[in-house]
């Protein structure tokens, strides 16, 4: 049983898949909001109260405490929101006063994109975990199943299989389970011969 019910972590609903944040349909452009320390749900809740489009991507953690099954929606990438909008956007999340620092986004499509893949990875319910940056693996393409389409790296824990989606800019990631079925490995593109 959750401690909490899960609390919206995405405004508006299509800001990551009717690619409002790719930059091309909306003004504006990706901040990193660098939280204080456990702040990110605050944050989170004060920018849709001011109507601000965010997305701070969580996981269910769950634990056994006194015989009792316990869970929790946690932060994927602790101490970070991502925000779309323009420069008052920006001004108004400084303004909660839950903002440790903004990290401006050089590359901003690299950055939709990783969202986007970790947000798939949540609506697919599959179990994530974060992880934290991680020595390159296989690259591979899931073929089947709820996350079709989806590329990433594979790793191994024990027995399971998982699929490793990084978000480049915070050097972190997460995994979700897959089968070995789903999975089709992709080429590295060779250099092109001078």
């Amino acid at each position: 049983m959750p401690l909490l019910p899960l609390e919206p972590f995405l405004f508006p609903d299509g800001l990551l898949t009717d690619g409002a944040g790719d930059g091309l349909d909306w003004p504006g452009c990706w901040w990193v909001l660098h939280t204080r320390p456990r702040a990110e749900k605050s944050l989170a809740r004060c920018l849709l109260q001011r109507a601000v489009p965010f997305f701070l991507p969580l996981y269910k953690r769950e634990w056994r405490s006194h015989g009792r099954a316990r869970g929790s929606h946690l932060p994927l990438f602790p101490g970070y929101v991502f925000l779309y909008g323009d420069g008052q956007s920006r001004l108004d999340a400084l303004a909660t006063n839950h903002v440790a620092g903004v990290l401006p986004v050089g590359d901003q499509p690299r950055l939709y994109a990783d969202l986007l893949r970790v947000y798939r990875l949540m609506e697919a319910g599959a179990p994530l975990t974060p992880e934290e940056r991680l020595e390159p693996g296989t690259p591979v393409e899931i073929t089947g199943g709820p996350l079709a389409g989806l590329e990433g790296t594979v790793l191994r824990r024990g027995k399971q299989m998982k699929l490793f989606v990084e978000v480049q800019f915070l050097q972190r990631g997460v995994s979700a389970e897959i089968e070995r079925w789903m999975i089709r490995p992709l080429r590295a593109e060779r250099p092109a011969m001078a």
